[in-house]
């Protein structure tokens, strides 16, 4: 039992030690420019210890931002009065402000995009549970809703975030609500 639980510290180590020297080189380097030679030797780890825990750099980055952006996602959706949930989405914003420049200019922002939509999704399966929408609704108002807000996010963002958190949440609100009324319409109409 000891040896296992040796291995899997020494392999979480590992993992722990890929996500920093990725990150570290990224602050200087494109993730196109980089190898796994170059994470690996600076990480201090084997290929083999890389290849038993991961298949691509963005793998590691994916395992290292998952737990990150599935956290920040679960305080939002706790079943709280709606300011305290746009005060937590306000915090998610600006805390991953930085992480999204870095993103956008090293070339990894489709593995913060995609782990943004996927806890997107689990966020508006939670909303959509009690409305009449069909299931074929349901997922692709959620896929448009999360292409829209990280859109709208990103923007923000990157823009300078001129406007204000609550000016930003009014718009996605109407968005969400305008367009989930309309689908519920129609649903009824049929």
């Amino acid at each position: 039992m000891a040896a296992t639980k040796h291995a899997q510290a020494i392999k979480q180590d590992s993992k722990t030690y890929l996500a920093t020297a990725l990150l570290q080189l990224l602050a200087t380097k494109d993730l196109s420019e980089l190898t796994v030679t170059q994470v690996v030797k600076r990480a201090g780890v084997s290929r083999m210890a890389f290849y038993r825990n991961f298949t691509t750099l963005a793998d590691v980055l994916t395992a290292y931002f998952a737990p990150v952006i599935a956290a920040r996602f679960d305080d939002i959706r706790q079943h709280v009065p709606v300011d305290q949930k746009q005060a937590a989405v306000g915090r998610f914003f600006t805390d991953y402000a930085t992480t999204l420049e870095l993103a956008v200019t090293r070339g990894f922002e489709p593995v913060i995009q995609q782990l943004f939509n996927e806890n997107l999704a689990r966020l508006y399966d939670d909303l959509l549970v009690t409305t009449p929408l069909t299931a074929v609704q349901k997922k692709y108002w959620a896929q448009f809703m999360s292409a829209g807000v990280y859109q709208i996010w990103r923007n923000w963002l990157l823009n300078g975030q001129v406007e204000p958190l609550s000016m930003i949440h009014k718009l996605l609100a109407t968005f969400q609500t305008a367009t989930l009324q309309a689908l519920t319409a129609e649903v009824e109409n049929q």
